[in-house]
């Protein structure tokens, strides 16, 4: 029976944050990244319960809502089972097998290089003058238009997209690795892939994805919360930055997001940077008012990514700190 006590998964989880902190998302030819299966089983059983019909293939809201059931019971049991069976499998052969290979698969569910690669892929050829270069990288990122963006929008989309990502990508992770180790973390990040591939609230996924996207608001509701802390924490320690204002833009603005999550850290980095975001999106030709979160205190510009990294990294540090508390109290008085 696999078992890791708690002293051994606070180190897991140290060992798999610097991992992903040195390394983040490989490209290696020889091996593909867990997230990318998990997509093309959702792509390949999406095709399958709609019959093959990107509409639905004539199913009623009601049936295409219990198709959506079986699409997300179904993914998250297999990303969690096949985790859990391979780390187990790895720590029959030898316990450092295993605990490797949990480290792995957990540094997989994280992606605090990947954000901060994401952003610079944005600022860098934004700050040499290549702007239809940034505009192309931010539409990586983004679902909106970026074809006719300027320095601040792509800004705008770029801190957003890192501001709501903290959790997803890091905190909500990190935490259910620590109940339930790499199964578990794999499992919340089948879920958050599903919420981006059939959470959306258009006429193709109302129905479909709505159980995908409900779980993904269940499952980040205690880290969207955590999140905040952190980041008003982060803030109050570093110049330049308001915890304050962090502080009150989370309790004016958060609760404006069409997500229960989500403006929560939106509007935390928004005040701690002393800028607006949300506003006035444009998907496919149409355009959509988006919750505006923070004060306009001064003008967005293009150094505002590097200080939503910043606030990025931060929360990876205060984590990463406490779990190293932790496990040397543990090994210490454990």
């Amino acid at each position: 029976m696999l078992v890791f006590d708690l002293e051994q998964t606070l180190w897991m989880m140290l060992a798999a944050i610097v991992l992903d902190w040195l390394i983040g998302d490989p490209s290696w030819r020889w091996l593909t990244h867990p997230v990318v299966w998990i997509g093309r089983w959702i792509g390949w059983l999406e095709n399958v319960l709609r019959g093959g019909e990107p509409s639905g293939g004539g199913h009623s809201p009601r049936s295409l809502r219990w198709r959506g059931v079986v699409l997300m019971t179904a993914t998250i049991s297999l990303a969690f089972g096949v985790t859990g069976a391979l780390v187990w499998a790895a720590y029959t052969v030898h316990p450092w097998l295993g605990y490797a290979v949990n480290i792995w698969f957990i540094s997989t569910t994280i992606a605090v290089k990947g954000l901060k690669d994401a952003a610079l892929a944005v600022y860098v050829p934004l700050k040499e003058g290549r702007l239809d270069e940034a505009r192309t990288y931010t539409g990586y990122i983004v679902g909106r238009d970026t074809t006719k963006l300027e320095e601040p929008e792509l800004t705008r989309a770029t801190v957003e997209t890192v501001a709501e990502n903290i959790v997803d990508a890091f905190v909500s992770p990190i935490c259910y690795a620590l109940v339930g180790g790499a199964p578990l973390a794999m499992l919340y990040r089948a879920t958050n892939t599903l919420d981006s591939m059939v959470g959306y609230r258009n006429e193709k996924y109302i129905d479909f994805g709505w159980a995908s996207a409900r779980w993904d608001d269940c499952l980040n509701f205690i880290p969207a919360r955590l999140t905040g802390l952190l980041l008003i924490g982060w803030s109050a320690v570093t110049p330049g930055l308001s915890a304050a204002r962090a502080a009150s833009a989370v309790r004016r603005f958060a609760r404006l997001h069409p997500s229960p999550n989500s403006g929560i850290p939106e509007s935390a980095v928004a005040g701690a940077l002393g800028i607006e975001l949300g506003g006035v999106n444009v998907y496919h030709g149409r355009v959509s008012e988006r919750a505006r979160m923070g004060w306009p205190l001064r003008e967005r510009m293009r150094d505002d990514m590097l200080r939503a990294v910043q606030l990025l990294y931060g929360v990876s540090y205060m984590i990463a700190g406490s779990l190293l508390i932790g496990g040397l109290l543990l090994w210490r008085f454990g």
